[in-house]
């Protein structure tokens, strides 16, 4: 419960103040034992702050109301489908890499790709930062679990060797503490599977006093290092074979098994032989003649594959019949059983661009951790293809394909009004690049350099 949230809306909406503590004062009830007093008492100091704060809307420097509002796209997350690892989520993404603009690094936020990659005293560094599956609040070490493998994951398919992880936890304030050391431990368990320590993190609550619940969120993020360049999406290069693992899932596979009672089908996920993969290449030399790789988790194959194509300006193919098969049987059982498209999940497994003649040798050494498919190849052109009876293109959809209950109520489709959408947040992301700029102008100068 966003108590702050609460009480500025109903401001924003013309409610009495007497009406608002009121309110306030039920609210509280339903998460704290406190005393009327007490109650009555902290009801009235949320709504004063609020009012306080809300009131720099009414100060005469213009510089300063600048600074504390924020540009305004009147387009909610939820219904843009930001997170939901479709259209919108990646166009939401690519204005924030307009805003964070380049300097100079190697593989930056323009390219869209699962890690950011700088160079430093010839050697290449890669970071990179993934958020636990919101859906895992209340089964935290599968949280974390789940997280620190996706943030190895996104650091290897860099070509780069993961050196420390880093953790971040927000928990409600009635959130039991028990929940931080549980996802502590989950991501312990991958630190130890994979020899990465965990070295530093931060722990807070979500909101502070203002924010009422025991819902947890965090992210865990990973630094790797490398001496060659990274296998970037970019890469991809015209007669390149595509290769994929197994995909046994992870955060979102675990989502769905628990929220659908497939509760077995969870232990099928906790492997780590994604990194074993990756790490059997390197040590046996292979890395250097891979392309491009990626992890299957955006959006799935479906938006992985749509964005390699746009990033790396090449057509993707597929074949058919493989793409019924590397899905780990179990999980595929599951989604068939729920009705899922599989192709437009998180599998997790491990794709890999690379020329025809190193194909043989790098799926051979694959295959000693994992199984591994030959699933299609790189064409010059654009867009992305099926290959089967006959030639079926593969498209972007708005979100990612529903997998619980409440996303199939959502759905998938693209809003009517999605143009006007894009309008308004391409608007408000001119106004926040402006801001930028004037900050920094305040501040005096750019970079140390």
């Amino acid at each position: 419960m966003d108590l702050e949230g609460f009480a500025r809306r109903k401001i924003l909406e013309g409610y009495d103040h007497q009406e608002i503590i009121k309110e306030l004062k039920q609210a509280i009830k339903e998460f704290k034992d406190w005393s009327e007093e007490r109650n009555e008492e902290f009801s009235k100091a949320v709504l004063d702050e609020v009012i306080t704060s809300e009131s720099y809307k009414k100060i005469k420097d213009t510089f300063l109301r600048r600074l504390l509002g924020y540009p305004t796209a009147e387009v909610k997350m939820g219904e843009f489908g930001v997170g939901s690892r479709g259209e919108g989520d990646f166009f939401v993404h690519r204005k924030i890499a307009d805003i964070l603009g380049s300097m100079g690094e190697v593989i930056g936020p323009q390219q869209q790709d699962d890690a950011g990659v700088v160079k430093g005293s010839g050697r290449y560094l890669t970071v990179s930062i993934d958020g636990m599956h919101s859906r895992l609040s209340e089964f935290p070490f599968l949280a974390g679990f789940h997280v620190a493998r996706a943030a190895l994951r996104d650091v290897y398919v860099m070509g780069s060797k993961p050196v420390a992880l880093i953790s971040d936890l927000h928990l409600g304030d009635d959130g039991d503490i028990g929940k931080l050391l549980d996802f502590t431990a989950g991501v312990s368990t991958i630190s130890e599977l994979t020899g990465v320590p965990t070295v530093a993190g931060s722990t807070l609550r979500i909101g502070g006093d203002m924010v009422f619940g025991d819902r947890l969120v965090a992210a865990v993020g990973a630094v790797g290092t490398s001496s060659e360049r990274p296998k970037a999406r970019k890469n991809a290069e015209e007669s390149d074979v595509i290769l994929i693992t197994e995909g046994k899932g992870g955060g979102t596979i675990t989502t769905i098994a628990i929220y659908n009672g497939y509760f077995d089908t969870i232990k099928v996920t906790l492997n780590v032989e994604f990194m074993k993969a990756c790490e059997t290449i390197m040590q046996k030399g292979h890395m250097q003649s891979i392309h491009a790789m990626t992890d299957v988790t955006n959006g799935g194959l479906r938006g992985d594959a749509i964005e390699i194509s746009r990033t790396s300006k090449k057509k993707l193919i597929f074949y058919e019949e493989m793409l019924n098969k590397f899905v780990n049987p179990e999980v595929m059982k599951m989604l068939k059983d729920l009705n899922i498209d599989p192709l437009g999940i998180s599998t997790d497994s491990l794709l890999l661009i690379l020329p025809e003649k190193e194909v043989e040798d790098v799926k051979k050494c694959l295959n000693e951790v994992t199984k591994t498919y030959e699933i299609g190849r790189v064409e010059s052109g654009k867009g992305v293809k099926i290959l089967g009876e006959g030639e079926t293109e593969l498209k972007p959809l708005f979100r990612e394909a529903p997998y619980t209950k409440i996303k199939k109520i959502i759905g998938e489709k693209t809003p009517q009004n999605v143009e006007k959408m894009k309008e308004n947040i391409e608007k408000a992301k001119k106004e926040a690049v402006e801001k930028k700029k004037e900050i920094i102008k305040f501040i005096g100068g750019g970079s140390f350099d």
